[in-house]
């Protein structure tokens, strides 16, 4: 009865799905659609009824479906997801985590699993009371609870008593010692629980839409299939699921020695080949400012890709991501010309309303503005508000992360639209848009196209070298390798004797410029374009087997 295996990539852009046939190994129908964040369900049905359409398979001739996800990967590296406090117990050396609060309390265990000194509960409690109105989610951290877990196991329970959020606490995943990774891997897991929720259960809404009653896994950064309920309690583990995804691909090319590249929308994904195998991570993997515990593949992820916002300054300095835009070329026509609002530094993303989110909104000066006037640039809430910088950012995030908001602007993507390149939406909006910034610049619009195309290739470039650097030696070399080309007395370039292996949408666009500047090669296999979603659906495989 069961003859397949879907495998279903759902990332910034684009949900992919394909059909693998269980005997063969073979892909036998694949689909892509455009992911809809503010209802996962609706893109991930939309890419299992194409699929399934194209195929004539019966839903209950499905084995599995298997997923890859690089939504939590994306938030990390756009630093969205849910705002965490992370509770760190015992005496320590004071540390920062990318989240909205680190705080420090009395207590912990020593290396005997003995109490070092009490949990502090009424200052935790104060704290909680404080934080409850501005976290979504806590992570837990105290000294040596791989010894004895009783501070973190009090404390959640104060917690659940005090704020009902989700809570995740250290030893429940991690055996190592290094209390700022584990208090990392703790806050990970926590910030991304929501994340995962959601995009669960909107899987199994399209699944349920198409009379798919097969389970479900997620795929593990360390490219283990997860149940979905493990998937939401233990989210961080599925932060590298893309990486993972992509290195399965690209280890079954036949190459022994590569560099396996993912561009994507919103990220480039680089995992390395190594005897024909993907690489584990020694000690955890990192994500973007994140050291954490979490087994995963040896991989480096970054916030370019196609759809990444292109921004000028004023100062007429070019930056591309990390954050992710819908192009011009795509939005269709929920906005306005770009000549009538776009521009340099605050003029350079539009943030529109959605429409049916326009009943949620909280009440407050900026979601007041966002109801009477629907679209607006950051610089007109500047002006009609005062509100700018950090706090209006801290505002948008939330409103983003609740998909009640999407923003727009120039990308990459709009750059490839200029240069006839790829024709998949608006060329017009990508003319007018490029013709505006490169203005700014005193460039063509052509020009500033060409521009931006350079830019990212030479970012993906830098991202390779600075990830073999840190693979071998240990060490970032990022500020450095940026800015080697602009050195006043130094010059460095470098080549790589590995070849590189292309997948995702814009892998193309992209990678042969890449492989020229490192003097080496690049291939695009078969099915490349959906590399992900094939790679899931070959690791449910490998597991039935």
């Amino acid at each position: 009865m069961h003859k397949y295996i879907i495998g279903i990539d759902t990332g910034g852009t684009y949900t992919d799905a394909v059909l693998l046939d269980k005997e063969t190994g073979k892909v036998l129908a694949k689909a892509k659609k455009p992911t809809t964040h503010y209802a996962l369900a609706r893109g991930t049905g939309e890419a299992l009824a194409e699929l399934l359409r194209i195929s004539g398979a019966n839903p209950a001739e499905i084995h599995s479906v298997c997923i890859s996800s690089t939504l939590a990967t994306n938030s990390v590296v756009e630093n969205k997801g849910a705002r965490v406090a992370v509770i760190v117990i015992g005496y320590v050396k004071h540390f920062k985590l990318p989240v909205t609060a680190v705080v420090f309390v009395k207590g912990g265990h020593n290396i005997h699993g003995e109490e070092e000194e009490p949990l502090d509960i009424e200052y935790l409690v104060s704290l909680v009371e404080g934080l409850k109105n501005e976290v979504d989610a806590y992570g837990v951290c105290s000294a040596m609870s791989m010894h004895n877990p009783a501070h973190e196991l009090v404390t959640e329970k104060a917690i659940a008593m005090l704020d009902p959020k989700p809570v995740f606490s250290s030893h429940r995943i991690s055996r190592l010692t290094g209390m700022q990774q584990r208090a990392a891997t703790a806050g990970l897991h926590a910030k991304l629980m929501p994340v995962m929720d959601s995009f669960v259960r909107g899987v199994h809404e399209a699944m349920t839409g198409q009379h798919l009653t097969c389970p479900m896994v997620v795929i593990g950064g360390n490219g283990k299939p997860i149940a979905a309920d493990r998937a939401i309690a233990e989210a961080a583990l599925t932060v590298a699921s893309g990486p993972a995804c992509t290195a399965h691909f690209g280890a079954a090319q036949g190459v022994s020695e590569c560099l396996v590249i993912d561009v994507g929308g919103t990220t480039t994904d680089i995992a390395m080949i190594a005897n024909g195998r993907p690489l584990l991570a020694a000690d955890g993997c990192q994500i973007g400012q994140w050291k954490t515990h979490i087994e995963a593949i040896d991989m480096h992820t970054a916030g370019i890709g196609g759809d990444s916002h292109v921004h000028i300054d004023e100062y007429s300095q070019l930056t591309i991501g990390p954050s992710r835009v819908t192009p011009l070329a795509m939005v269709g026509a929920e906005i306005p010309p770009p000549g009538s609002w776009l521009g340099a530094a605050n003029r350079s993303r539009l943030i529109v309303l959605r429409p049916e989110a326009a009943d949620g909104l909280a009440e407050g000066e900026l979601t007041g503005l966002l109801r009477e006037v629907g679209r607006l640039t950051p610089a007109t809430i500047r002006e009609r508000t005062g509100l700018g910088g950090i706090p209006l950012d801290v505002q948008l995030e939330q409103l983003t992360r609740r998909q009640q908001i999407f923003e727009c602007g120039f990308t990459p993507t709009d750059a490839l639209h200029v240069l006839g390149e790829i024709d998949l939406g608006d060329r017009e909006a990508a003319m007018e848009g490029a013709e505006i910034l490169g203005r700014t610049m005193h460039l063509s619009g052509r020009e500033f196209a060409e521009l931006v195309v350079s830019s990212t290739c030479e970012l993906i470039e830098n991202m390779i070298i600075d990830y073999v650097i840190q693979h071998y030696w240990q060490n970032s070399l990022a500020g450095f390798i940026a800015t080697r080309k602009n050195h006043a007395v130094l010059g460095v370039d470098f080549s790589l004797k590995i070849p590189l292996v292309g997948i995702g949408a814009a892998a193309r666009y992209f990678l042969p410029a890449v492989a020229e500047r490192l003097k080496t090669t690049v291939a695009f296999p078969v099915d490349c374009e959906v590399g992900n979603a094939v790679g899931a659906a070959m690791i449910g495989l490998s597991g039935e087997r």
